[in-house]
């Protein structure tokens, strides 16, 4: 049963739709489908994605009952074969719109020079019902898909694109057809046949749908280009062979070889060997990623000069590739709240041109100068020829699309429509310190010997007590020991003081290591550092003191040090007017120091990541638009809270469920990059809904000719039928021009 599956994501593939008419009859007739949550239609790539506990064959069969073709969209589907079916569409539509230009050419051409009989005349008799047949014939060729489509959406009671095409072109027929079978009836002005009009109307939308198909294919490349990462075949070790199976077939758990130039098939982890990865794709990052034993990999990056082996943790859909490209999909597919203005005037668009186009007939008819039928006919007829409302259904899931698509390039992960959008509004910044400012791996910046100690013997000790250590810091300065190549000593008694250090006995003696109150509650003297406790504290460190059997004997100094980028990306957010506050757990004189060294003046220490956000809320509260930056772990509350959360991650370990944006690569200079770019994309939106707007608010008047009574102008319905397509096309072209715009 429907209701026994679990609430999961159906993409479908709908082949068919042709206006954002088409859009509001699909989502309708998926939503009205038991069990089904939501549904959203995505007229720029022509797919749905549907949310809720239901059987795919009934969401197939509901498409189908609807007039469309639905196919089911599974894993990672094989970008080639999606072009080639574009591909064959394009050409298709081109053969369309050449039989029908070249039949309309040639009587335009005849008419031009005089070479058309007169209807009246015995050769005209001959002529033009043979005339009107081959037009029937060519118009069932180039506009077959215009009238089932019609048809289709009239049986279910609705209104489309193809409804306006078909009462066009199909009136302009009808009234040629009625002028020649009762030409003596009609007014000598109204004498006119319209075959041509019919045929290059019909070749102008063609040609107009199949640049925007041209167009589209652009403007989708980011997801092909990411779903084309994904190598078909990967190279596994069984018992103990090398051999190259389909990508589909791979097991977790089984080891992989990966050799020059290669791609890597799956996430794992590095069992063997050595090699530089070229994440680029998945992060944006130009610089190859050293990868050893214990490294991470994931599925579509490039091995550069080495080979290593590495054991399959993560497959198919689950691959951090694969969760990018889901990711992806379902924000290309959503709709910013910008989109639903568009979405309302869709829905009443068509059937309130068939209104204007009648009203107009009716007037034209009762008021208009000879040939009132002819006027009434032609001016009925360019209303409904060149009302688009696919301009204004493209208008936003095309910006979104390039956008996304975009962003994903670049390293940043855009999940929803509404963060596209809200992102550029943003007033107030909060960004984490660790992992987010700072790098999150601790190093140690400085190592000071007192007495007979060396700074080699002090780092040697120190390391030696913190192998045995859970504490944040250890593995500083175990790493630090690791590269100078120090032997560890042999501790006992090892002994963890929570919140002060640790103690233990080395060849008799006690050694002590941790804060200063660690040593003053052993009474070891420690005046000497009493300078440099404050000036390292001051600078953001952590400084821990070791003492051994009773003397000081050095000092360790560890970091967590400012990402390199992190002081441009403020200086980047406070230039546009951005309140950057920084938030953090750490105690006070870090976070200042840190804050200091990034240009940020105000800071919230010690906040408990639970309790970052009700920081957030009382900005909120303020009137801010608040961002929060964090890991997408730890600050996840907060990240929920804020306007537009932003989550600081890697390509292979992606917090992808924790905010609306995550960056790929860590860089904080993807934060202001992932606001210019929200704002470019709403001005690019902007400017399409404006054009269609101002398109059918303009247009639509004056081809029921409101110019006419002043300026003696009419419409030629040709021209309109060209003014419809290219309305379309010139909105797909601007919404590209989102993938060369600088952000």
């Amino acid at each position: 049963m429907a209701t026994d599956t679990p609430l999961e994501s159906v993409r479908l593939s709908i082949l068919g739709m042709r206006c954002a008419g088409c859009v509001s009859a699909v989502e309708s007739t998926l939503t009205a489908v038991p069990g089904v949550q939501s549904a959203t239609v995505n007229f720029a790539d022509h797919s749905a994605t549907v949310q809720g506990r239901v059987e795919p064959e009934r969401l197939l069969q509901a498409v189908q009952q609807a007039g469309y073709t639905a196919a089911l969209m599974v894993g990672l589907e094989d970008p080639t074969v999606q072009e080639a079916l574009e591909q064959q569409r394009y050409f298709k539509l081109l053969r369309k719109a050449a039989v029908a230009g070249a039949f309309g050419a040639f009587l335009m051409v005849l008419e031009h020079f005089g070479g058309l009989p007169h209807i009246g005349s015995a050769a005209g008799q001959w002529f033009w019902p043979q005339t009107a047949l081959l037009t029937l014939a060519i118009m069932a060729y180039s506009g077959g898909h215009f009238y089932s489509g019609a048809f289709k959406a009239f049986t279910l009671r609705q209104a489309n694109m193809d409804t306006l095409i078909a009462l066009g072109t199909g009136s302009a027929w009808l009234y040629s057809c009625i002028v020649i079978d009762y030409y003596q009836a009609l007014p000598p002005l109204a004498k006119h046949a319209y075959f041509e009009a019919a045929v290059v109307i019909l070749a102008f939308i063609n040609l107009g749908s199949a640049l925007e198909i041209r167009a589209r294919g652009k403007t989708s490349s980011a997801i092909r280009q990411l779903i084309g990462l994904q190598p078909r075949t990967a190279r596994v070790v069984r018992e103990g062979e090398e051999i190259d199976v389909p990508i589909e077939t791979v097991g977790l758990g089984e080891t992989l070889r990966v050799r020059p130039g290669e791609k890597i098939a799956v996430d794992g982890v590095v069992l063997e060997g050595h090699s530089a990865v070229d994440e680029s794709m998945l992060t944006g990052e130009p610089l190859p990623v050293e990868k050893t034993q214990g490294s991470s990999v994931a599925a579509g990056t490039l091995n550069q000069s080495g080979s290593f082996l590495f054991t399959a943790t993560r497959i198919g859909r689950d691959t951090a590739l694969a969760q990018i490209i889901k990711s992806v999909q379902r924000a290309q597919a959503s709709k910013p709240s910008i989109a639903r203005l568009a979405d309302q005037i869709s829905a009443v668009f068509v059937p309130a041109v068939v209104a204007l186009s009648a009203l107009t007939f009716v007037l034209w008819y009762a008021f208009g100068p000879e040939p009132a039928l002819g006027y009434a006919f032609v001016t009925s007829m360019t209303v409904l020829v060149i009302a688009c409302p696919c301009a204004l259904g493209l208008a936003t899931p095309m910006s979104v699309m390039v956008a996304v698509g975009r962003a994903a390039q670049a390293g940043i992960l855009i999940r929803n429509g509404d963060a596209l959008q809200t992102a550029g509004k943003l007033t107030c910044l909060i960004l984490d310190k660790t992992g987010t400012v700072t790098e999150g791996r601790p190093v140690v910046a400085s190592v000071q010997s007192h007495g007979d100690f060396t700074e080699a013997a002090v780092l040697r000790l120190a390391a030696s007590l913190e192998k045995n250590s859970e504490h944040p810091l250890a593995s500083a300065i175990l790493s630090a020991a690791e590269t100078q190549g120090l032997a560890l000593e042999n501790i006992t008694d090892f002994k963890a003081i929570i919140g002060l250090g640790i103690s233990a006995h080395w060849q008799g003696q006690t050694l002590l290591f941790g804060n200063e109150t660690l040593l003053h509650r052993a009474a070891v003297d420690t005046s000497c550092y009493a300078d440099a406790l404050k000036a390292l504290s001051a600078r953001g460190q952590t400084p821990m003191l070791l003492a051994v059997a009773g003397q000081v004997a050095g000092l360790i100094a560890v970091t967590d040090p400012v990402k390199h980028d992190s002081l441009a990306a403020v200086e980047k957010l406070k230039n546009r007017g951005i309140r950057v506050i920084l938030v953090t757990g750490d105690n006070p004189i870090t976070a200042k120091a840190i804050a200091e060294q990034v240009g940020i003046s105000e800071v919230h220490a010690q906040v408990l990541p639970q309790d970052k956000a009700e920081v957030v809320k009382a900005l909120q509260q303020q009137g801010e638009v608040v961002g929060m930056v964090g890991d997408g772990i730890n600050d996840a509350p907060a990240l929920a809270q804020a306007d537009v959360g932003l989550a600081i991650g890697t390509g292979t370990d992606v917090a992808l469920e924790s905010a609306d944006v995550v960056i790929l690569q860590g860089s904080l200079l993807k934060v202001p990059e992932t606001i210019a770019l929200s704002k470019a994309t709403v001005a690019n939106i902007q400017q399409n809904l404006l054009g269609a707007f101002l398109y059918n608010t303009l247009s639509i008047p004056v081809a029921a000719g409101v110019l006419y009574p002043w300026f003696g102008v009419l419409l030629n319905p040709m021209i309109a039928g060209a003014a419809m397509a290219l309305s379309s096309v010139t909105v797909v072209s601007n919404a590209n021009r989102l993938r060369w715009s600088k952000w």
